[in-house]
């Protein structure tokens, strides 16, 4: 059985919080007494509605006003990721990954009524080369043998 991948939409939210984290929790050069014996705070949710969408900002040259408006998707997005995480501790991970991919599904159709097209289409160019997704388009895979293929063969 193929598995999916970890939702394209939602792995930036994942990747500005990991980034953040690893940024939190690099020793400074003279350690403290208190950083040496206290773990680094992981980043807060608040840090990475920030972090993304900063980076969204810049990366595709937004209005003030679709700045705004992309800081409330993000921070929907994030807080449910946040809520799916504890409502789906200890079950199995498909579960979580099924939530995660429903919210970024919503998250991604949001930001189409935010961006223009040519911001949305340089945000998915941006998510691909991040995520190192192959830029062939319009290939999904081996179709279902009654969804296409050549005709008059079976």
């Amino acid at each position: 059985m193929l598995r999916k991948p970890l939702p394209i939409l939602i792995l930036p939210l994942f990747l500005s919080a990991g980034l953040a984290a690893a940024q939190v929790a690099l020793p400074a050069k003279k350690p403290s007494v208190v950083s040496a014996t206290k773990p680094a705070p992981a980043a807060s949710a608040e840090d990475r509605v920030n972090a993304l969408t900063t980076n969204m900002a810049q990366a595709l040259a937004l209005t003030p006003v679709q700045t705004e408006k992309v800081r409330a998707i993000n921070t929907t997005s994030v807080q449910k990721v946040e809520a799916a995480r504890q409502r789906y501790a200890g079950q199995p991970p498909a579960k979580l990954r099924g939530a995660i991919e429903d919210i970024g599904l919503a998250r991604l159709e949001q930001l189409k009524d935010v961006l223009t097209p040519a911001q949305f289409s340089r945000y998915q160019q941006k998510r691909e080369e991040k995520l190192g997704i192959p830029t062939v388009r319009g290939y999904q895979g081996t179709p279902p043998p009654t969804l296409g293929g050549r005709s008059g063969e079976e």
